[in-house]
């Protein structure tokens, strides 16, 4: 297969087990999905959308989240981790919003860069999933599949979201990011990875991770 044969194969894979993508993060609108996000970060999507109803219940809005002290939103995100930093991000990005931008989230990825603990994944996460603006946000799972399947040398995530923007068509990168991470948990895991169940990797990925997975799988037995 030639480059441009195995992203057309990957596309089409995808959308046959992605009809419909959901969104990971429950949220009901562009600033819960940003406090959803920014709470995901070395946590885990099942735990957050665990905490997030907590949280909400209280404060789904930047005014009503600057009512709440820091410590009093620390104490309700605790589970999910880095509550410290979180805590101090929403509180400090929702007090940004209503001085700044009328409580409102800003659709500019380079805006919300400004917020506090707000990094290029998160922003580029709330533009695509709350806006529908294309953008390409790397995760680890999305991360480890494109050096898997031979479209990123695997150095580092910005080199991962050029080298995704460059072989895939901008109008779907909104789409393939989810369908990318879902792909990875279901198909693809760091873990207990089933090459036989990864039809993407065993039919495109790069002869070094197939080589790899084989001996590891013949030691083992």
């Amino acid at each position: 297969m030639t480059k441009s044969e195995k992203v057309i194969f990957t596309i089409q894979t995808l959308d046959e087990l992605y009809p419909k993508i959901p969104v990971p993060l429950d949220h009901k609108d562009p600033y819960t999905l940003l406090v959803a996000v920014l709470l995901s970060a070395q946590s885990t999507d099942v735990r957050v959308n665990q905490i997030t109803p907590l949280l909400f219940a209280k404060a789904d809005n930047p005014y009503d989240m600057v009512k709440l002290s820091v410590e009093e939103i620390r104490d309700i995100i605790r589970p999910v981790g880095l509550s410290p930093m979180k805590s101090k991000g929403i509180y400090g990005l929702s007090k940004i919003l209503i001085d700044k931008y009328e409580g409102e989230v800003p659709q500019q990825i380079e805006l919300l860069e400004e917020l506090p603990a707000v990094g290029h994944k998160t922003a580029s996460v709330v533009v695509s999933q709350a806006f529908g603006i294309p953008a390409f946000p790397v995760d680890t799972h999305i991360h480890r599949l494109m050096y898997r399947w031979n479209f990123s040398n695997g150095k580092n995530v910005v080199q991962t979201e050029r080298d995704a923007k460059r072989l895939f068509p901008k109008e779907l990168w909104n789409r393939l990011h989810l369908q990318i991470i879902w792909y990875g948990r279901e198909y693809s895991p760091a873990r207990g990875w089933d090459l036989e169940k990864d039809i993407i990797t065993r039919t495109i990925g790069r002869k070094s991770v197939l080589n790899a997975y084989h001996k590891n799988k013949k030691s083992r037995s």
